[in-house]
């Protein structure tokens, strides 16, 4: 199974990918976490991502905040998915990582998920990783089922609730 690179630009957003970690983990789904700038590391941050594919990766998940710059940086390095998490800052709230990771030039995509959205983000990789990868189609499957069942039980014990 190809691997996940998860890149940061500040270990502050941590806390933030660590819900995408969960995520991975639970699927199953190999990774290397990192923390690379793309305004204070961007040869290293280059040289990681323009060796992803050769070392086995198949998509990457690209967090910052603020500038948020380093999701374009990285789809800038190579032809993987990019998957850029905006991350939440105090000033104004994370609107600003948004548009600075959903407006890319044309030919240098990023697929952007909500603020914050790190689990999304590690679904996201799960679903392009399972176009190659039957058990992981399938584990993805279940996880929908299992999401759908438990909605449905919800709804069961407030309709028996109210519904009288």
């Amino acid at each position: 199974m190809k691997k996940v690179a998860i890149l940061m630009g500040s270990d502050s957003d941590l806390p933030i990918v660590e819900k995408g970690i969960s995520v991975l983990s639970d699927y199953g789904i190999p990774f290397e976490v990192h923390v690379y700038s793309a305004h204070r590391t961007p040869i290293e941050a280059a040289s990681f991502v323009s060796g992803a594919r050769a070392a086995g990766f198949g998509v990457i998940i690209a967090a910052a905040g603020m500038a948020a710059h380093l999701a374009g940086a990285v789809a800038a390095n190579t032809t993987l998915p990019v998957i850029g998490i905006p991350v939440s800052s105090k000033n104004t709230g994370g609107i600003d990582a948004l548009l600075s990771t959903v407006q890319m030039p044309s030919g240098i995509p990023v697929a952007t998920v909500a603020i914050d959205g790190a689990a999304n983000a590690a679904h996201l990789a799960a679903e392009i990783l399972a176009l190659s990868d039957e058990a992981l189609s399938a584990r993805l499957e279940e996880t929908r089922l299992a999401g759908h069942d438990k909605v449905i039980e919800k709804n069961r014990a407030v309709e028996e609730k109210y519904n009288k």
